[in-house]
């Protein structure tokens, strides 16, 4: 499950080597996003939305799903281990990797996501699309050339007058709105039941050091900090592609 404004593309390094080790990889795009459509309401980009409309994609899978979460893909994640367990209609989250996203998260880096993504600019090529992304995510880490290439020709929708727009509905982050507050889910932490997997970049303003060393003391969590990265590891590093496999083995 993709971050606030990605695809489920950005995560093709690591779908092909899970699926090379045996897995079945859905990338989903959630609404709004890439192949998806976007909604007509922006107040429903929330993730209760997302979460109730993945159940017919759950269900159909019938058995056990393990899930990566990148940001919002991570409260999703966290959202879908709050429903009631296993029954004939909802299959159960059996393992949660969290990627630089937690149980509590600063007004401020909400407000700087949603400022970027409110914002509609349009490119001339695919090259000033790149420089874009290279710029806003420059907390991905160290990627490279071809990877952020990857990344900007699944990011760009081409618009009506032949320039190339932004593969996501400005809504969503208005949906944000001006009302931005500290986000706390703490008793939401506190009942979850599978094994986590928490991933940080070691300069994240959105999973702080203080709340990932809090979110670690949780039985059956293991953190795992990645130098050079930001909000939010971009999981296309090797080394960050084995220590996900790794926990899903």
């Amino acid at each position: 499950m993709p971050g606030l404004p990605r695809t489920g593309r950005g995560f093709d390094p690591l779908a092909r080597a899970l699926a090379a080790g045996g897995h079945r990889a859905l990338c989903p795009d959630m609404p709004g996003r890439g192949m998806s459509s976007w909604l007509a309401d922006p107040r429903l980009y929330a993730v209760p939305t997302y979460v109730a409309l993945l159940q017919p994609l759950l269900r159909g899978l019938g058995r056990p799903y393990d899930l990566v979460g990148t940001s919002m893909g991570g409260l999703i994640g966290l959202g879908l281990a709050s429903l009631p367990g296993q029954s004939r209609r909802r299959a159960s989250l059996r393992r949660l990797v969290l990627n630089d996203v937690g149980a509590a998260i600063p007004a401020a880096a909400l407000a700087h996501i949603g400022a970027y993504l409110a914002a509609t600019p349009d490119f001339e090529s695919l090259d000033a699309v790149e420089a874009h992304l290279r710029r806003i995510h420059a907390g991905f880490g160290a990627l490279t050339d071809a990877q952020w290439r990857h990344l900007a020709a699944h990011s760009a929708r081409a618009l009506p007058d032949g320039r190339l727009g932004l593969h996501h509905d400005p809504g969503i982050g208005r949906a944000l709105g001006p009302a931005i507050a500290d986000v706390s889910l703490w008793p939401l932490w506190a009942a979850l039941r599978p094994p986590v997997l928490l991933l940080r970049g070691a300069d994240s303003p959105l999973l702080t050091a203080e709340t990932a060393a809090r979110m670690a003391t949780r039985p059956d969590t293991r953190l795992v900090t990645f130098d050079g990265c930001g909000h939010a590891p971009a999981l296309m590093a090797e080394d960050q592609i084995a220590t996900v496999t790794r926990f899903l083995r």
